[in-house]
C-alpha cells in the first residue's frame, strides 16, 4: 500500500517536470526569434503567476461551473457525518462540503490545502450507494486531500491553460510580430521549429494533464482504502457507477479532473483524452490491495 502511495507520488513530481520543460521550451523558441533570452525567464514567471492565481481561484472556479450548494450538518447529516468522522480519522480539519443537485452519482474534492478543503456529492451517488459506499467514496476524495493532489490537479490546471495561452501569442507574433531587419535575419528552420512547438505544445500538456490525473485518482483510491480498511467498499462503488453511472448535466472539460469519475458524456475521443482511469483497472487494483490490509 505505502509503496504504491510512494510510486505515484514519484511519477507525479516527473510528470510535473514534463510541463516546467514544455513551457521552457516555448520561451526558448521566442528567445531564439527574437534574440533576447531574458524573454525564456519571463515566459516561465508569467506561467508561475498564472498558475498561482489558478491555484488561489480554483476552488471557487470549481463551484461556480458545478453549482454545488454548501450544507451544514441539518441539511443532510448522513453526508456530513461521514466527512466528518473521516476527517477525525484522518486527523483533517473538516472540510467544506457541498451538495451538487445532479442524478448522475459523483463527487469531488477542490481547495488548496487541507485547510482550504472542499468535498462535494451529486444528489445522484446520495441516492445510489449504500452507507458504505459513500463512506468509501468520500474517503477518496478526503485521500485527495491529504495527498496534495487538490494542489496538483490546480497547478497542472492552471499550467495547461498557461502553455495554450502562451502558445496562441507565441503563434501571433510569429506571424504579425512586424517586419523590421531583425525578422529577416531569423533562420527559417528556427521558424518551423517554433510553429511545431507551440503547435504540439498545448497537446502534450493536455496529455501530461490527464496522466497527472490518473495517477491521482489510483493514489486517491488507495489512500481512501487505507483509511477505512475497506478496499471491497470502494471496489463495489466503482461497480455501482458501472452500472448507473451517467454523464453529469452540467459538464465542463475544466473541472473533469476533479471528480471521483468521469463527468463527461462517454465517447471515443472522450475516453482517449479522459483524466480517469478505465474503471476496471481502478476495481482490480482495490480487488488486489484486499488481502494486504
Amino acid at each position: 500500500m505505502y509503496g504504491a502511495i510512494a510510486a505515484n507520488k514519484r511519477n507525479t513530481l516527473l510528470i510535473m517536470a514534463g510541463f516546467i520543460g514544455l513551457i521552457s521550451a516555448i520561451g526558448y523558441v521566442v528567445s531564439a526569434l527574437y534574440g533576447h533570452t531574458s524573454i525564456t525567464y519571463w515566459v516561465i514567471a508569467g506561467s508561475a503567476v498564472y498558475a498561482l492565481f489558478q491555484y488561489f481561484a480554483a476552488d471557487k472556479l470549481a463551484i461556480m461551473a458545478t453549482g454545488a450548494q454548501q450544507i451544514q450538518k441539518r441539511d443532510n447529516p448522513r453526508l456530513y457525518r461521514i466527512v466528518e468522522n473521516l476527517a477525525i480519522t484522518t486527523g483533517m480539519p473538516v472540510p467544506k462540503v457541498y451538495i451538487i443537485d445532479d442524478p448522475a452519482p459523483n463527487a469531488f474534492a477542490t481547495g488548496r490545502d487541507p485547510d482550504h478543503a472542499v468535498v462535494a456529492a451529486t444528489t445522484g451517488i446520495l441516492d445510489v450507494m449504500s452507507d458504505r459506499e459513500l463512506e468509501a467514496v468520500m474517503a477518496h476524495e478526503m485521500g485527495h486531500v491529504q495527498n496534495y493532489d487538490i494542489r496538483v490537479s490546480t497547478i497542472a490546471f492552471g499550467l495547461v491553460s498557461a502553455i495554450g495561452f502562451l502558445s496562441d501569442i507565441v503563434l501571433r507574433m510569429m506571424f504579425y510580430g512586424g517586419n523590421d531587419d531583425r525578422d529577416r535575419e531569423v533562420n527559417p528552420i528556427m521558424v518551423v521549429i517554433g510553429i511545431i512547438v507551440v503547435i504540439l505544445a498545448p497537446i502534450m500538456a493536455a496529455m501530461i494533464q490527464f496522466a497527472v490525473s490518473r495517477q491521482r485518482e489510483y493514489l486517491a483510491d488507495a489512500t481512501g482504502a487505507m483509511t477505512t480498511r475497506d478496499p471491497e467498499a470502494l471496489a463495489s462503488a466503482l461497480e455501482e457507477l458501472e452500472k448507473s453511472g451517467r454523464p453529469m448535466q452540467r459538464q465542463s472539460t475544466a473541472t473533469s479532473h476533479l471528480f471521483f469519475n468521469n463527468p463527461l458524456k462517454p465517447g471515443i475521443i472522450a475516453n482517449l483524452f479522459s483524466t480517469h482511469p478505465p474503471l476496471k483497472d481502478r476495481i482490480n487494483r482495490l480487488r488486489k490491495l484486499e488481502g494486504k490490509m
